[in-house]
């Protein structure tokens, strides 16, 4: 075989990808699962481009090695008598040309790189197809280890792919775990990367397969970042370990000299201040809600966010008691035909649920129309009223208009029936989809007074209500839960939730103010309908007393 013929025979094994839709790849593709569906295409492509370059090799060594049994055969032979052997004018012939145009052959094979056309395919797919970044890497850690916290994970079950005592996943490497410890290094999460790099160090003690991870590598980010969480004297152990396996490490030895001196500071602080050196502790516990809220948390507000999102929360017998479940027409002639089925959720401030309110077809014709318009998720600024992307919201949102389908029309009027207030005014029906640990922190739907310039480019007033339709079902995670009620409501495809953001008065509830919570496993759909004050005047009048708390 000729090298021409080789390559030849090599190159038609090239998969040609024709992408008639240049995709070029977006960052951010964590804030969304329906953005990660597309990294497995991409993973297919590349493993199929692996295997081939690894056929190729195969193809080249077969050859290799097809020609290297010829020529020892041959060898063998004319070492076995030389002289007749060369005497032979055929003999010399051939034996000629393999050390000719035989080598040249071989050697032009040997010299072939297969690997560059595999090598090329990939550059050329980074430009059709959708590769994470590195931010995508750094936000997918980021959130796991949110859930971790949220979720209250044991470091080495999630790394053993267990998730509440639920297998999901296979074992994570020394290697995955040490990725994990240097991204929240990175972040400057030194709790995390604590917590990671002590796994990836019991899992390399452990294991028994080769890893180009070292314990020298782990030991550089374990002692530093154990340094950073206050404990010097470890910090130090840790160093000198380092500076047994490297002697030469340069940091370790500048640390080690820090370290050294920051415990005879210690140590002469302890004598000053006594045997104990016990220091007084502030607990700044976030206060987060309004002084015109007549109520108090007695817990701060993260913590009842995390408990209820846990489910360790949960109402007692006679919290529910008053609650109901019935049959809802909201005075509309259309549900006195087809009344809804409603589920009390709370009753101050009041929140309802409505079942099999959005049907199958409906929430895929939903899905179809937004995964083209999906971006990252945005938030208000207070001060200026313009939307921005922020780290408490991990999720990716579209938004769809009445004519964009007969289906997203549906929807609006019947938001109009269960809420018993006019559509005109709403905002366009938003769909989100929540990413890697994809979730919500406590914020109000709701503008404040402070928040001057929150919907003034609406024109419409403030929100005055909330529909949110849930189009999953979420294995774990994803409750909405209201802190200062202690309530959560847990997705159930096609169910949606209905509560009134403003007294009649027009004055905010606070008790309102809600969270998304991660999504541990699952993938969470929702799309919602924000309602406005204008158009409702008749519809929800005002009371003639306030029914708002007195204002501080």
């Amino acid at each position: 075989m000729m090298v021409s013929q080789f390559t030849k025979s090599l190159r038609g094994t090239i998969i040609v990808f024709l992408v008639l839709l240049i995709n070029v790849a977006r960052p951010e593709v964590f804030t969304a699962l329906v953005e990660m569906e597309e990294l497995l295409e991409t993973e297919a492509v590349l493993i199929t481009n692996l295997e081939e370059y690894i056929r190729a090799q195969e193809e080249k060594l077969q050859f290799l090695k097809k020609k290297a049994a010829e020529y020892q055969s041959e060898h063998n032979e004319a070492a076995a008598d030389i002289a007749g052997y060369l005497t032979n004018p055929i003999n010399a012939f051939l034996l000629t040309k393999r050390l000719t145009t035989d080598w040249k052959e071989v050697e032009n094979v040997m010299l072939f790189d297969v690997g560059s056309i595999y090598l090329e395919n990939v550059t050329n797919y980074r430009n059709v197809l959708k590769f994470p970044t590195d931010e995508d890497l750094n936000g997918a850690a980021v959130a796991l280890m949110r859930l971790q916290d949220t979720y209250k994970l044991d470091t080495a079950s999630v790394a053993r792919g267990e998730l509440n005592g639920i297998q999901y996943a296979t074992e994570m490497s020394v290697g995955d775990c040490f990725e994990l410890g240097r991204q929240s290094y990175i972040n400057g999460d030194f709790y995390h990367t604590v917590l990671w790099m002590r796994e990836a160090m019991d899992r390399l003690l452990r294991s028994e397969n080769g890893t180009t991870t070292t314990k020298a590598d782990i030991l550089e980010y374990l002692a530093f970042s154990t340094y950073k969480q206050g404990n010097v004297d470890s910090a130090l152990t840790m160093t000198n370990e380092l500076l047994e396996l490297k002697p030469d490490h340069e940091r370790a030895i500048g640390n080690k000299q820090y370290y050294e001196k920051e415990l005879a500071l210690q140590k002469m602080d302890r004598k000053l201040r006594g045997d104990d050196g016990s220091k007084d502790l502030d607990m700044d516990f976030e206060q987060v809600r309004s002084v015109s809220d007549p109520s108090k948390f007695d817990l701060p507000e993260r913590r009842l966010y995390e408990m209820l999102c846990r489910g360790d929360i949960k109402p007692s017998p006679l919290e529910l008691a008053p609650l109901r479940c019935r049959y809802a027409t909201n005075n509309s002639p259309f549900l006195k035909i087809a009344p809804l089925k409603l589920e009390e959720a709370s009753l101050t401030p009041y929140i309802v649920i409505y079942h099999d309110v959005m049907s199958d077809e409906e929430i895929e014709v939903v899905k179809k129309l937004s995964k083209p318009r999906f971006r990252r998720a945005t938030v208000q600024n207070q001060k200026t009223g313009e939307l921005e992307i922020a780290h408490y919201r991990i999720s990716k949102s579209a938004w769809l208009k009445d004519e964009d389908h007969e289906f997203v029309k549906r929807i609006g009027r019947r938001v109009a029936d269960m809420s018993g207030l006019s559509v005109e005014t709403a905002e366009e029906l938003q769909v989100v989809n929540y990413g890697i640990g994809g979730h919500y922190e406590p914020h109000f739907d709701f503008a404040r007074k402070e928040e001057t310039n929150a919907f003034k480019s609406l024109g419409t007033g403030n929100r005055i209500a909330t529909v949110l339709f849930y189009m999953s079902d979420v294995s774990q995670g994803g409750a909405t839960v209201f802190p200062s009620i202690r309530t959560a409501l847990w997705p159930k495809k096609g169910t949606a939730a209905f509560w009134f953001n403003l007294f009649t008065s027009g004055e905010g509830d606070y008790q309102t103010r809600h969270a998304a919570c991660p999504v541990l496993a699952g993938t969470k759909w929702v799309c919602n309908k924000w309602l406005h004050e204008r158009g409702q005047e008749f519809l929800r009048p005002c009371k003639l007393q306030p029914d708002h708390p007195p204002m501080c």
